[in-house]
């Protein structure tokens, strides 16, 4: 800190000073921009999830569906099986390959806790990779 004296030569000197005011006032605009839009950027909004208009995904040479009925039984590809069966015929199934994946079509009725029951007992059994399946639809919304 030293004093600038003027020695009456050229009145528009060069400082050396670098201004961050403007720059502090930026950032406090940035800032309160973003804590009033981050509260708006979480969702709280009711969907029905049952149809897709994804592109749908290659299928495998032959998959394994694990289907769920309107009245919550359960059937792997075309045969009933219970709870307590669908570990073991899972592995005579996929020879015990438990990195297939499993597709899981559940019927529009079922509810949320008896999806959560049977990924529950995939997951248990070691049957990690699980594929929903869902509807294709054609067009727009």
């Amino acid at each position: 800190m030293g004093i600038h004296l003027n020695e009456g030569g050229d009145d528009l000197q060069e400082t050396h000073e670098i201004n961050v005011t403007p720059f502090i006032d930026v950032m406090l605009v940035l800032l309160i921009i973003f804590m009033v839009a981050a509260p708006l950027a979480t969702v709280d909004i009711k969907v029905d999830l049952p149809a897709s208009t994804a592109k749908p995904a290659p299928r495998p040479d032959k998959p394994i569906y694990l289907s769920i009925k309107e009245d919550k039984s359960l059937y792997l590809d075309n045969a009933q099986v219970t709870d307590e069966q669908l570990g073991t015929s899972l592995d005579k199934l996929t020879n015990a390959d438990k990195d297939k994946t499993i597709f899981v079509r559940g019927d529009k009725q079922v509810d949320y806790a008896r999806l959560m029951e049977v990924m529950d007992t995939l997951r248990g059994a070691g049957y990690l990779k699980i594929g929903l399946v869902g509807l294709e639809t054609v067009g727009t919304k």
